[in-house]
């Protein structure tokens, strides 16, 4: 009985938090109009991770358009020669 009490403590106590909202990113290239070119490598590199993964939507901000030719990019990139698949 005790155990049920203390549970409906924590459950009100969460609820009274008010939830923040996060900002909606704006994809870059629907922004600026911008075009994407392969051999940009610095600009390529904005949308690869430490590692030298592609970033997923949520964190590069594109949309999904635009997410798919940024991929297909970094993938021309590195067939080129001009950006390494992986980092030692």
């Amino acid at each position: 009985m005790d155990r049920d009490r203390d549970r409906d403590r924590d459950r009100g106590a969460k609820s009274n938090k008010p939830m923040k909202r996060r900002r909606k990113k704006v994809c870059v290239f629907c922004e600026s109009k911008g075009s994407l070119d392969y051999k940009d490598v610095n600009f390529v590199k904005k949308f690869l991770s430490d590692r030298a993964k592609i970033l997923p939507r949520r964190s590069s901000g594109c949309c999904a358009l635009h997410q798919r030719m940024v991929a297909r990019a970094i993938k021309r990139t590195r067939e080129t020669g001009l950006i390494p698949y992986s980092v030692d």
